[in-house]
Order: C-alpha cells, then structure tokens, then sequence
C-alpha cells in the first residue's frame, strides 16, 4: 500500500468543512486502512492555516484537529529530507513534495494548481500527484 501525503487544502476539506468528496477518504484514514503520512513542517503549515481568521475556529476547535491529525497519521522527521527535484511556485507546498518524494512510491492529493501542474514530472519517480479523493483505492 502506498503512503498517502495530503495537502492542507485536503486536510480542511476533511476536518473543517466535511466535504462530501472527501467522506470516503476521512474513513479510510479513520479506519487505518490506508498510511496517511505528515511531518513537523506540514503539521505546522496545517496549525498555521487552521489558525487564520477566516475560518473562524476557536483555540480548542484548532488543537483538536491537530491532536485528532497527529494520532492518525504515521510522523515522518523532515529535518534532513531530500528535496523534491521540481520546485513549487508556491513555497508553502514545496513541503508536501518534498515530503512525497521521499516516501516514493506514494500518493499526494492535493487541490492546489500549482502543486498539480508538478504531476506528469512527478510520475516517473512514483509519485502520483492528483485531486482525485479516491485515488488512494486499489485500482481494479
């Protein structure tokens, strides 16, 4: 089974905003039957976006999701990754490929252009970047 990165974009629609596209994939990772995988620096861009105003989550609400993320997914140390060879015009997601390219073979999903315009060079190292909710399911 591959590791599965999410990106924060998922990872709201997941425990924010109850996405319907994303129910199969909330139970899945609730259930352990896929490897979803983060690590300090994702964590952190996760605590940053859940903490901005917009969204208007309470301290408690915040720390809950991220105990709640913490304890479900596998903790990987990103102190000595190995950057990802293609660079995100965002800086903020380099992380989530970086974090990918070092789990390979893996999934990412993510609903970020400029994350998902990295696919086709990500593709031959094994890392399967898309928006696809489902794209963590054995393909039959």
């Amino acid at each position: 089974m591959k590791p599965v990165v999410l990106d924060t974009n998922i990872l709201l629609d997941i425990f924010v905003f109850n996405d319907e596209r994303a129910v199969n994939l909330k139970q899945a990772i609730l259930e352990h039957s896929i490897q979803v995988v983060a690590s300090q620096k994702t964590l952190e861009e996760f605590a940053d976006v859940l903490s901005r105003p917009r969204f208007k989550l309470d301290k408690e609400f915040q720390a809950a999701i991220l105990t709640q993320w913490q304890s479900i997914s596998r903790q990987v140390d990103d102190s000595n990754l190995a950057p990802a060879p293609w660079k995100c015009r965002d800086k903020d997601d380099q992380i989530f490929l970086d974090l990918a390219y070092q789990l390979r073979p893996t999934i990412l999903i993510s609903k970020d252009n400029a994350v998902l315009q990295i696919a086709s060079r990500a593709a031959p190292e094994g890392i399967l970047i898309t928006s696809d909710y489902k794209a963590f399911k054995p393909q039959s």
